[in-house]
């Protein structure tokens, strides 16, 4: 740290606690184009190779381990590694039902987790408590919002394997910006053919 425009000021008149404060010439620029690039590569591949929990709470966990067969294919957003630790991941799908029961280990599993971490809630039932949001079932969080920060919502009872991957999306275009991070998206890395047949 430059000090040479700066004061020494001691917190509660403590000489082993220094602490510097910005002079009058002081002046607090935002991060320069270096900055910004390295932030941007990060987030690009950050959003690319994002690692769900190998958790599931209900029948929505069903639809999410659909998602990783070959017909939806998750793998190709780099989105397969499914961790069983939460110390290795970075996306939390809450698919199913919350009940009280089961609160607090959702939140130590979410608290586990490093830093930077998402949550999709995946299904009426982490959204809102689904079906089972009545007076009578006194035991079901209704949204497991009210437990944890949540980023995406993916409605359904249940949703398709086809909108995790929509969900996917809306985080990877969170992330980074993009909403197709990855140029095979948009075909750039596709075989070209000379005489298309319509058939593979």
């Amino acid at each position: 740290m430059d000090t040479k425009n700066t004061k020494l000021i001691l917190k509660d008149d403590c000489a082993s606690c220094p602490s510097f404060e910005p002079g009058p010439s002081y002046e607090h620029e935002g991060p320069g184009p270096r900055v910004e690039a390295v932030q941007a590569l990060v987030n690009f591949c950050r959003a690319n190779s994002i690692w769900p929990l190998t958790f599931g709470l209900a029948c929505c966990a069903l639809e999410m381990r659909a998602a990783g067969m070959a017909r939806v294919d998750i793998s190709r957003f780099g989105s397969e590694v499914f961790r069983p630790s939460p110390r290795q991941c970075d996306l939390m799908i809450v698919a199913g039902t919350v009940n009280k029961k089961m609160a607090p280990a959702v939140v130590q599993l979410y608290e586990q987790m490093p830093a930077p971490k998402w949550v999709i809630a995946m299904g009426n039932c982490a959204i809102s408590g689904g079906p089972f949001a009545i007076e009578e079932n006194y035991n079901v969080i209704e949204g497991v919002d009210r437990l944890i920060p949540v980023d995406v919502y993916i409605p359904g009872c249940p949703p398709r394997p086809e909108a995790l991957l929509e969900g996917i999306f809306k985080l990877q275009e969170l992330i980074s910006g993009k909403r197709h991070p990855l140029p095979q998206m948009r075909g750039m890395l596709a075989p070209k053919r000379d005489h298309p047949t319509g058939t593979s």
